[in-house]
């Protein structure tokens, strides 16, 4: 008889490995001796086996503490030594369902009363256009999504009028059948029926042995105040419907909100550009501003300068999760005069030589700006 490998070698981890690594490594070993892609390899099957027999030694505290004292002797079945009584591969369905549960479950989660599988209709999507102003005050509206009514000529069933469905030779009615690979089986789909457990030999023309009709229906839509966008909105049961009894789907609304001439959002804050003449930077003055609810007022402070920053309190959005609206920020562009006529370049020069009369107490920034190249430089 063939010795044992030692479970630690056999799973290529150190005898101080952490379970975490313990089975990151059983699940790599796992995939790549899977029966399933290595059909007619026995030497992968057996090598399957003996992954999974240490895995399940080492995974279980009790009994990896009994394999670092006693060996291969400490869980020995036959021994009834620490961690003997049970061991081996008595513990199959844990360490097989752990890694391969979410690939062969599903059709077993899906499988409804007398064995025919019932799935749930798909979910359906839908992109819906909304303008700033609708976003933040929300609305209702309609919208046409594809629907699936029962078929008026055979009334569901699928089958011409006269006919029926017969049961599957296939699964017997069942919708599943038994595949098996090797030293385990695995429930499935019937491909012959998809499920259903019958077969239509002579189909309805209308729908094509579906037994249901696409048509469109209108669903009324409340959109809430302040939604963003990306955002979603569920209408549960609204998706295609299930098969063979099974839930519909849910539809899911996803918002975009048009590009605004004015504003740009940020959250629930607002931002826009406010451009004003160099005559109004410089002397100040009351401007008006735009809001979502109307104008507004700011007082510009004498020699405001480009990218100066105002905040108007509460003029954003109120978000949908929000208990108060957010800020609207106008930041100031200062605009140069352009097509300018003889006399207006004459009034201009005229102010230039007046303005650097007084030194550099009328353009400080630029001073500064001079200082620090002449200290780059020398």
């Amino acid at each position: 008889m063939a010795t044992k490998r030692d479970f630690y070698e056999v799973l290529g981890v150190p005898k101080n490995a952490s379970e975490d690594e313990i089975k990151k490594s059983y699940r790599k070993l796992a995939m790549k001796y899977h029966p399933d892609r290595n059909q007619g390899d026995a030497t992968a099957e057996v090598k399957f086996k003996e992954v999974k027999e240490a895995y399940e030694m080492l995974s279980d505290a009790e009994k990896r503490s009994a394999y670092d004292q006693f060996g291969h002797a400490g869980v020995d079945p036959n021994m009834r030594g620490p961690g003997g009584a049970g061991a081996g591969f008595g513990g199959f369905g844990d360490s097989f369902g752990d890694i391969f549960g979410d690939i062969f479950g599903q059709a077993r989660r899906q499988q409804g009363g007398g064995g025919r599988q019932v799935f749930r209709g798909n979910d359906l999507s839908y992109a819906m256009e909304v303008t700033l102003e609708e976003a933040a005050a929300g609305k209702e509206s309609e919208i046409r999504i594809p629907s699936y009514d029962e078929c008026d000529t055979c009334h569901g069933s699928g089958a011409k009028p006269g006919t029926s469905a017969k049961t599957c030779g296939t699964c017997q009615g069942q919708g599943v059948v038994q595949m098996r690979q090797g030293f385990f089986s695995v429930q499935q789909t019937c491909p012959h029926c998809r499920g259903t457990g019958k077969v239509i030999t002579d189909p309805c023309s209308p729908c094509h042995g579906q037994g249901k009709i696409k048509r469109q229906k209108t669903l009324e839509i409340k959109i809430p105040a302040g939604i963003d966008d990306g955002m979603r909105i569920r209408s549960t049961g609204n998706g295609e419907p299930g098969t063979n009894g099974g839930p519909p789907g849910d539809l899911y609304i996803e918002i975009r909100i048009k590009k605004h001439d004015v504003f740009q959002r940020d959250g629930d804050d607002l931002h826009c550009a406010v451009p004003i003449s160099f005559t109004t930077a410089a002397l100040g003055g009351e401007i008006s501003v735009p809001t979502l609810s109307g104008e507004a007022a700011i007082d510009l402070p004498e020699g405001t300068q480009t990218g100066k920053q105002f905040r108007l309190r509460g003029k954003g959005v109120k978000g949908v999760r929000s208990s108060f609206p957010g800020d609207l920020y106008c930041h100031i562009t200062v605009e140069t005069p352009v097509k300018l006529t003889e006399h207006q370049r004459k009034l201009l020069k005229e102010l230039d030589e007046s303005l650097k009369k007084g030194g550099d107490k009328h353009s400080p920034s630029e001073a500064g700006w001079a200082d620090k190249l002449k200290n780059l430089f020398s």
